[in-house]
């Protein structure tokens, strides 16, 4: 077995520094399917922008206008549930579709002391009519392929959402842990 080389006290020191300068800079390398990905949150990004200019609203009453528009109506405390904002900020939010046409305000028929945020049906039909062929089109990609093909982009893209959740339901990644489990291994 040979033994260590001795090292001078420049050498020790120069070390470090040239583990640094021969490390890469920037982002791992990643495969092409993940680059894409990256690309199609930029373009849905854009998407929503251009969406939200053709129905005159900002980013935080198209969010809420989403909700609405998937869910039905719901009541403003569900949608600034949903929104993730204050009730007060969601009924600024609300007061603004109100102004523009997109919302109206009607009593909750569950409690006679609350209301309902209803979407209007012309905001319904000019939010679908930019969805929905965008939609259309990206369900006849599919098409190119065969149904093997297809499930296994199925299965990709069920695992991206899956990690997706993941990393956004704690900051480090990991997913939450299970009360019930963690009060049994207690």
């Amino acid at each position: 077995m040979q033994s260590p080389r001795p090292t001078s006290a420049a050498t020790a020191a120069s070390a470090p520094a040239a583990a640094l300068t021969a490390a890469p800079i920037g982002p791992p390398p990643v495969r092409p399917a993940t680059m894409l990905l990256r690309d199609l949150l930029d373009v849905t990004d854009a998407f929503e922008k251009s969406l939200g200019a053709a129905l005159h609203v900002n980013p935080t009453d198209l969010d809420a206008m989403q909700h609405l528009l998937m869910s039905g109506p719901l009541s403003p405390t569900e949608l600034a549930r949903r929104v993730g904002l204050s009730t007060a900020a969601t009924t600024t939010s609300i007061d603004r579709l109100v102004a523009l046409g997109h919302v109206h305000r009607e009593p909750n028929p569950q409690d006679r002391r609350g209301v309902i945020v209803v979407p209007s049906p012309a905001s319904r039909v000019a939010a679908m009519s930019r969805l929905m062929p965008m939609i259309a089109s990206i369900d006849d990609a599919l098409d190119e392929f065969d149904d093997a093909e297809q499930a296994v982009i199925t299965r990709y893209l069920d695992r991206v959402v899956g990690e997706y959740r993941r990393h956004a339901e704690e900051p480090d990644g990991r997913a939450p842990e299970d009360p019930a489990a963690a009060t049994a291994e207690g």
